[in-house]
């Protein structure tokens, strides 16, 4: 995916690195997948949407041999076309979870330097949701019959197909766990866009709630509606944020349910130029997280605009929260706790201070501009090394 047609903070990262690129005078080309969204935002020049993926409307349906090759076959047929056009200096991977992981090999065979930039944890599952490749794994020979006999790499080597640069400690242990070794590989932490650092004046206590970030049974959004029945009457939670409309169902099916659907307020995805008002409505932001989440931007873009943030602090976001300094961590699936942490932000203004003056110098350190540079660095030294 990639903006305006997209679901979240990953993709948003990547069109700021390719702002950045060009506003540093490079040539950058967008190739990205045929995914749309309700938007009728207009692309970016130099945006192609034309590569097919296995992954539809939340799953990664079965598909036949036919249509595998089908796919594959168009997939490089489309990036030959642009490497003929573009000749390029170098290739960065973005979002290849789903995407033919062919297309990799393709270029690694070329001998086009590339870089692979890891938000999340697609060097993991990426193998095996490709329904292409994942058939040949530790089958070399059947690899090479097939393509022999197709055109299409059956094997991709991963590790040496590019120089990586990770967005946490956590995604790059995680991967090392899975056998990459990832040497020379590179962190940079994603950071807040500049509107982010800018604290807004604290409100009158309110129990406002927010959520913001994609709509996944990962994220623990029910567990915020379970919170919100054991807060006062006059609690609301607002949701901010599109995904998976079954999900979405089930939490709504949870605040009838608890009978606090009343209270409940769906937003759906915000336009990125009206989130900060969104965040600064808020009396507390949630980050109730069930996964390993990469690195988790929400929390960031809350505290940078002088809002508590409750959260798990699972995965990334456990390198920069701590709990009494910049926000309140509580256990994985605890709505009572997430609840007693918003009691606990209400009657005490001395807190809600400390966790606000905590937040603010942490996001600070994790900006845009920083994550970009490191982007392009790492861009240009696999250029030098070609």
């Amino acid at each position: 995916m990639y903006p305006p047609h997209h679901l979240g903070g990953y993709e948003l990262l990547w069109r700021s690195a390719m702002a950045h690129l060009r506003a540093e005078g490079h040539e950058a080309r967008v190739l990205t997948t045929d995914f749309r969204t309700a938007t009728a935002a207009p692309d970016e020049a130099d945006t192609f949407r034309e590569l097919r993926w296995y992954w539809h409307d939340h799953e990664w349906p079965s598909i036949g041999w036919r249509e595998r090759i089908a796919l594959e076959r168009h997939n490089a047929a489309v990036l030959d076309r642009h490497l003929d056009q573009l000749r390029p200096d170098v290739v960065g991977w973005w979002a290849m979870g789903g995407m033919s992981l062919g297309l990799i090999e393709r270029v690694r065979k070329a001998g086009i330097p590339a870089v692979a930039v890891v938000i999340d944890d697609w060097l993991l599952y990426a193998p095996r949701v490709d329904r292409w490749t994942r058939v040949f794994h530790g089958r070399p020979r059947l690899a090479a019959i097939a393509s022999a006999l197709t055109g299409l790499p059956a094997r991709v080597d991963l590790e040496s197909a590019a120089s990586y640069v990770l967005v946490s400690e956590t995604v790059r242990a995680r991967a090392r766990q899975a056998g990459f070794a990832l040497a020379g590989s590179t962190i940079a932490h994603a950071g807040v866009e500049p509107e982010y650092l800018d604290p807004r004046p604290e409100l009158p206590w309110g129990w406002r709630l927010l959520y913001v970030g994609r709509i996944d049974e990962r994220k623990g959004v029910r567990d915020t509606v379970a919170a919100l029945a054991a807060l006062p009457e006059q609690a609301t939670l607002t949701i901010a944020g599109g995904g998976d409309a079954q999900e979405l169902a089930r939490i709504e099916h949870s605040a009838r349910e608890l009978g606090v659907a009343a209270r409940l307020r769906v937003l759906g995805m915000v336009e990125r130029a009206a989130l900060p008002e969104v965040y600064a409505a808020a009396d507390v932001v949630l980050f109730p997280v069930h996964w390993e989440e990469p690195w988790g931007l929400v929390p960031l873009e809350a505290m940078g605009l002088g809002r508590p943030v409750i959260a798990t602090g699972r995965g990334g976001s456990g390198e920069y929260l701590r709990d009494g300094e910049n926000s309140l961590l509580v256990p994985v699936g605890d709505a009572d706790a997430i609840a007693a942490g918003v009691k606990r932000l209400a009657d005490s203004p001395e807190l809600r201070a400390r966790l606000r003056e905590g937040g603010m110098r942490t996001t600070s350190r994790y900006t845009e501009t920083a994550f970009n540079e490191a982007v392009l660095e790492a861009l240009a030294v696999a250029c030098a090394d070609r």
